[in-house]
Formats: structure tokens, C-alpha cells, sequence
């Protein structure tokens, strides 16, 4: 019969107690991971920079947001997307198909909350507002405006060689 050593319960507890209560950061690990006010402008800016791509009509720079791998992540609409190709290739349908409009983009109550120094978590809500198509020449009423699409988003943002880059989207609309 293999006999435990006296030290191993007092050993426990004591590696226990150095890291403090369970969810509860200790100073030292508080410490090392404060955000960095600069890396929250820098997710900022590539939001920002992604709003701009979108409204110019750029999907690939749009796009160069988010983690060019095949391990990216977007849940919209029920459906998972795997992969930063297949993602380009989804908004492509939904946004510059045949009949299609990209609409301009604006983010709103957009929440930055950083999630250690090498991770940060965005959320807030999206609105694609598209203006009426131009009046016919025959002298008919121009359309009247379209309802804006608008939904709620939440983006996981992990720092990587080339910066800040979403790592997995999940947005849904009203």
C-alpha cells in the first residue's frame, strides 16, 4: 500500500491560498494584465477603420478586421461560419450580389472591455442604413426610403503579429 507524504495537504493549501479565492485576480496577476489604454485605441481604430471599408464599398478591407485563418468564427442568422475566406465569401452574397446593397454602416453603443493584454472583448449594435435608388427618368416618384437593418454584435479580439484582429463574430439582427 503507497502512502501519501504529510507534506501534500499542507502543500495544497498553500499553493491554494497564493492565488486567492477562485475568480478573484491577486495583485500581481492584476497588475500584469491592465489594459494598456492604447491597445483599447487600437481596437477602436480598427473598428473605426472597418465602419470606413465598408461604407467605400471595400469588403476585403472590411475584412483585413478580422483573423485571416481558417480557424475565425462568425455566428449570424442561426448559421456558423468557419474561416476567414468563407466569411469574405458570405458577406459577398449577402452584400454585393446580384440586387444587392452594402448600405452604410455605423456602430452604436460600441462597449470596448479588455479581456487581459492580449485579448478584448467589443459589443454594441450595427445599422446599415441605404439610401432610396435614384428617381426614373419617366418622371416617377422616387422610392421612399428603406428601413434600416440594425442588430446587436459581439466581437472577441486577440492581438496578434499584425495587431488587433476579431478572432470569432457573433452578431444578429432585430
Amino acid at each position: 500500500m503507497i502512502r501519501s507524504p504529510r507534506f501534500v495537504l499542507p502543500l495544497l493549501f498553500t499553493l491554494g491560498c497564493a492565488h486567492g479565492p477562485a475568480g478573484v485576480p491577486t495583485p500581481e496577476l492584476a497588475a500584469s494584465t491592465a489594459p494598456d489604454p492604447a491597445d483599447l485605441q487600437a481596437v477602436r481604430e480598427l473598428l473605426a477603420s472597418q465602419v470606413a471599408a465598408w461604407n467605400r464599398g471595400d469588403l476585403e478591407g472590411y475584412m483585413a478586421g478580422y483573423w485571416r485563418s481558417p480557424q475565425l468564427t462568425f455566428f449570424a442568422g442561426g448559421a456558423v461560419t468557419t474561416g476567414w475566406d468563407e466569411t469574405l465569401a458570405r458577406y459577398r452574397r449577402r452584400y454585393q450580389g446580384e440586387g444587392k446593397a452594402m448600405g452604410t454602416l455605423t456602430f452604436e453603443n460600441l462597449q470596448l472591455e479588455p479581456l487581459g493584454n492580449q485579448a478584448a472583448l467589443a459589443r454594441g449594435r450595427w445599422v446599415l442604413s441605404f439610401t432610396p435608388p435614384a428617381p426614373l427618368a419617366t418622371g416617377a416618384a422616387p422610392a421612399a426610403p428603406s428601413k434600416p437593418a440594425a442588430g446587436l454584435f459581439t466581437v472577441l479580439l486577440r492581438r496578434q503579429p499584425e495587431g488587433w484582429r476579431i478572432v470569432h463574430d457573433h452578431s444578429c439582427s432585430d
